[in-house]
C-alpha cells in the first residue's frame, strides 16, 4: 500500500511515519518545510491551505492521513480548515484516491449548538473531506499520552511549573486519553480495515475514565511531585487560556481551544455502533503516562 501523509512532521505524522514502513508500506510526506521532517521518506513540499503540491503528493496514492490543522497563528481557523479539507477532497478524487483517515476530536453529550467552535470546526472537516468520492476514516480522540504529544506536554509543563493547581469547575469533567501506541495502532490498521460507508467514525479511547482532576493528579504522582488542588470557583477562558499558555510554554492557539474543550465530558459516544473494525486499546492510564514520562520531551515544536 501506497500512503501519504500529511502534516508528517508534526507529532502523529512523526509516528506513523515510522509505524508505516514497520507494517510493510510506501510512505510519502507532504509538509510545508520538508527539512523539519525527522523520517527518511520522501517529502513533497506544499501547503494545503494554498493547494500548492497537494497534486503531486497525491499521485499513485493508495491512503491518505490527513492530520493538519490551522489554529495556532490564524485569526480565521475555521474557515481555512474547511477551505483547506474542500480543496483536498477535491484533489483526492481527482487523484483516484481510495480513502482518507483524518484524526478528529471526540464530541460532547450534548446539542451540536453548544459545542466548542475546535470541534465544531473538526466536524465540518470530517463531512468536507467526505463529499467526495473517497472513504474517509476519522479517529475521535481526546488526550493523547505521549512524550511529544502537545496536550499532554502542556498538562505536564503546568503540574511541573505550578506549586499549586488551581483547577476550575471542568476538573469534575471525564474523558478517556489514549495511549499513542494504541492510537499509532488504530491509524496503521485504520488505512486497510473494511469499511461500508463513505464516512466511518472510531472513538479512540483508552480503557480508563477519568476526570481532568484525576488525570493532573496522576501525572503529578508519577513525576513524584505534592501539587495541591485549589479548588476554583469560575471559568473564564478569555483569562485562564492566556495565563496558562504562558505559565507551559505553549502556543495559545493551541491552548485556548483545549481549554475550551474542557467545560463537557469527552468520552465515548454511548452505545455507538462499531463503524469499522480496529485494534482495541489495551493499555491503561498509568502505562501510558509512564512510557511517556519515560520518553521524555525530545521535541519541543511538533504539533
Amino acid at each position: 500500500m501506497r500512503a501519504l501523509i500529511t502534516g508528517i512532521s508534526g507529532y502523529v505524522g512523526d509516528l506513523l511515519a515510522d509505524a508505516l514502513p514497520a507494517a510493510g508500506h510506501d510512505v510519502r510526506g507532504f509538509a510545508r518545510t520538508p527539512d523539519h521532517v525527522r523520517a527518511r521518506v520522501p517529502v513533497v513540499q506544499g501547503d494545503l491551505n494554498t493547494g500548492e503540491g497537494v497534486h503531486e503528493a497525491l499521485q499513485d496514492v493508495d491512503v491518505a492521513y490527513y492530520l493538519v490543522h490551522s489554529m495556532e497563528g490564524r485569526t480565521d481557523y475555521v474557515s481555512e480548515e474547511l477551505a483547506a479539507a474542500k480543496r483536498f477532497a477535491a484533489e483526492a478524487d481527482d487523484a483516484g484516491l481510495r480513502r482518507i483517515v483524518y484524526m478528529s476530536v471526540l464530541t460532547p453529550d450534548k446539542p451540536e449548538s453548544e459545542y466548542s467552535t475546535h470541534v465544531r470546526s473538526r466536524l465540518a472537516v470530517e463531512h468536507a473531506l467526505a463529499s467526495r468520492g473517497a472513504e474517509v476514516v476519522c479517529l475521535r480522540a481526546s488526550i493523547v499520552i505521549g512524550a511529544d504529544s502537545r496536550s499532554f506536554r502542556f498538562l505536564r509543563h503546568l503540574v511541573e511549573r505550578m506549586p499549586v493547581l488551581p483547577l476550575p469547575p471542568w476538573r469534575h469533567h471525564r474523558t478517556s486519553p489514549i495511549d499513542e501506541r494504541d492510537l499509532v495502532r488504530a491509524l496503521v490498521a485504520a488505512a486497510t480495515a473494511p469499511v461500508d460507508q463513505r464516512l466511518s467514525i472510531w472513538d479512540a479511547v483508552g480503557p480508563d475514565v477519568v476526570t481532568y482532576q484525576e488525570l493532573i493528579s496522576a501525572i503529578a504522582d508519577h513525576l513524584l511531585v505534592g501539587r495541591p488542588v485549589l479548588p476554583f470557583p469560575l471559568t473564564v477562558n478569555a483569562l485562564t487560556a492566556p495565563v496558562a499558555a504562558a505559565i507551559a510554554g505553549e502556543d495559545l492557539g493551541l491552548v485556548e481551544p483545549l481549554i475550551q474543550s474542557l467545560g463537557s465530558d469527552l468520552l465515548a459516544r454511548p452505545d455507538a455502533p462499531r463503524e469499522i473494525d480496529l485494534p482495541t486499546p489495551r493499555h491503561h492510564l498509568t502505562a501510558a503516562i509512564e512510557h511517556a514520562l519515560r520518553n521524555g520531551d525530545t521535541t519541543s515544536d511538533k504539533d
